[in-house]
Protein backbone atom coordinates (compact mmCIF):
# COMPACT_ATOMS: atom_id res chain seq x y z
CA UNK A 1 0.00 0.00 0.00
CA UNK A 2 3.09 2.59 0.29
CA UNK A 3 3.82 2.53 -3.14
CA UNK A 4 0.31 3.31 -3.96
CA UNK A 5 0.60 6.23 -1.47
CA UNK A 6 4.14 6.84 -3.65
CA UNK A 7 2.78 6.71 -6.65
CA UNK A 8 -0.41 9.37 -5.98
CA UNK A 9 1.73 11.60 -4.39
CA UNK A 10 4.30 11.78 -7.15
CA UNK A 11 1.01 12.62 -9.50
CA UNK A 12 0.47 15.84 -7.20
CA UNK A 13 0.86 18.86 -9.48
CA UNK A 14 0.27 21.41 -6.89
CA UNK A 15 2.53 21.91 -3.76
CA UNK A 16 2.82 24.86 -1.30
CA UNK A 17 5.99 26.56 -0.20
CA UNK A 18 8.28 24.34 2.13
CA UNK A 19 6.85 21.13 0.89
CA UNK A 20 8.92 18.53 -0.36
CA UNK A 21 8.84 18.03 -4.07
CA UNK A 22 7.10 15.08 -5.24
CA UNK A 23 8.87 14.46 -8.38
CA UNK A 24 11.63 16.17 -10.26
CA UNK A 25 10.95 18.48 -12.98
CA UNK A 26 10.30 21.57 -14.30
CA UNK A 27 7.67 23.77 -11.34
CA UNK A 28 6.12 27.39 -11.92
CA UNK A 29 4.92 29.69 -9.00
CA UNK A 30 1.15 30.66 -9.14
CA UNK A 31 2.35 34.31 -8.27
CA UNK A 32 4.63 34.43 -11.53
CA UNK A 33 3.59 31.07 -13.70
CA UNK A 34 6.35 32.84 -16.35
CA UNK A 35 9.02 31.93 -13.55
CA UNK A 36 10.01 28.39 -14.37
CA UNK A 37 12.30 26.41 -12.10
CA UNK A 38 14.17 22.79 -12.33
CA UNK A 39 13.83 20.69 -8.82
CA UNK A 40 14.73 17.26 -8.00
CA UNK A 41 12.13 15.02 -5.98
CA UNK A 42 12.60 15.54 -2.52
CA UNK A 43 14.09 19.32 -2.19
CA UNK A 44 11.95 21.27 0.02
CA UNK A 45 9.72 24.44 -2.78
CA UNK A 46 11.43 27.62 -1.96
CA UNK A 47 9.20 30.81 -1.27
CA UNK A 48 9.19 32.80 -4.44
CA UNK A 49 10.50 36.36 -4.38
CA UNK A 50 10.06 36.01 -0.80
CA UNK A 51 6.34 34.98 -0.16
CA UNK A 52 4.86 31.18 0.69
CA UNK A 53 3.33 30.41 -2.92
CA UNK A 54 1.66 27.40 -4.63
CA UNK A 55 4.37 25.32 -6.84
CA UNK A 56 2.62 23.97 -9.97
CA UNK A 57 4.25 21.12 -11.95
CA UNK A 58 4.76 22.06 -15.37
CA UNK A 59 4.23 18.99 -18.23
CA UNK A 60 7.78 18.25 -19.89
CA UNK A 61 8.25 20.13 -22.78
CA UNK A 62 6.00 23.24 -21.33
CA UNK A 63 8.69 25.64 -20.56
CA UNK A 64 10.53 28.03 -23.12
CA UNK A 65 13.97 28.97 -23.39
Amino acid sequence: MKSIALLRERATRAMPTGSHCPASGLWSPDSDPDAVQVFPEGHVLPAHNGMPTIWRRRPAGGASA
